[in-house]
């Protein structure tokens, strides 16, 4: 299936590693000329120089989320190196645990005002994308974690936040023919990643983890990737203001 992201210009946030590397793969894959940031810049050169080896158009630099006037210039000089945006991705997390004041500004300040101050900054070339090709779209990844919890957890009450400022935005800016729409994935399992090091570290709760998905596994990037992609695409175009559950079962809750 051709879901037409040829020539199309892509910003992700939060690019290098895990669901937020396969996405940018992805994009690049599908033929869609890609800038990411991210807060380190050995990986941020590492992953733009793989994706231009492979042949894809890409530029990257190394950003604070949490600086948002940094990553608001940002957004906008990459959009003039890229020659404007047609979708903008926001993958970037505190990923911080607990219930301290810390965690809770960590994961306020780049989960949801970063997500926020980018797509405010990229909603100009965004809009200019719709007006040409009838369609510009913006997604965030959010966590099941948004809708579930044994106990106090910014995370998951940010993850929580980001979702309803998607569904405001995509309300808001329907009109101009911009989408934005919100991929909650499940437990997903990566090197280097979360579930990893719980694995590693913590086994038993990791295994109670597995029992706990119906599918009886833990779900990659690359499945994370795919369904953000396709909500990402012109072929996605009627679909706008959702919050696409990709759990593989995990969660309890019926998505009415």
């Amino acid at each position: 299936m051709d879901i037409r992201l040829k020539g199309k210009r892509a910003l992700v946030l939060g690019g290098t590693r895990g669901i937020g590397r396969a996405i940018v793969e992805t994009l690049a894959g599908e033929g869609a000329a890609v800038g990411l940031g991210a807060r380190t810049p050995a990986q941020v050169e590492e992953v733009v120089t793989a994706l231009k080896h492979a042949g894809a158009r890409a530029i990257g630099a190394a950003v604070d989320m949490g600086d948002h006037g940094a990553l608001a210039d940002w957004v906008a000089q990459a959009a003039r190196d890229l020659g404007g945006i047609d979708i903008l991705i926001s993958n970037a997390s505190a990923l911080v645990i607990g219930n301290t004041k810390e965690a809770w500004q960590s994961c306020l300040n780049i989960d949801v005002l970063g997500a926020a101050t980018a797509f405010e900054a990229a909603k100009p070339f965004l809009s200019e994308a719709a007006k040409a090709h009838d369609d510009a779209a913006a997604v965030f990844v959010s966590s099941v974690s948004a809708a579930e919890t044994e106990a106090p957890q910014a995370y998951g009450a940010m993850k929580a936040a980001l979702i309803h400022l998607a569904k405001g935005l995509a309300k808001e800016n329907a009109k101009h023919k911009i989408r934005v729409n919100v991929v909650s994935p499940g437990t997903i399992y990566f090197k280097g990643g979360v579930w990893e090091m719980i694995e590693q570290n913590m086994p038993d709760r990791y295994k109670g983890a597995l029992r706990r998905n119906p599918l009886g596994r833990m779900g990659s990037p690359q499945e994370i990737a795919d369904m953000t992609v396709f909500l990402a695409s012109p072929i996605s175009s009627f679909t706008t203001g959702a919050n696409v559950i990709v759990d593989g079962g995990i969660t309890g809750r019926v998505n009415f």
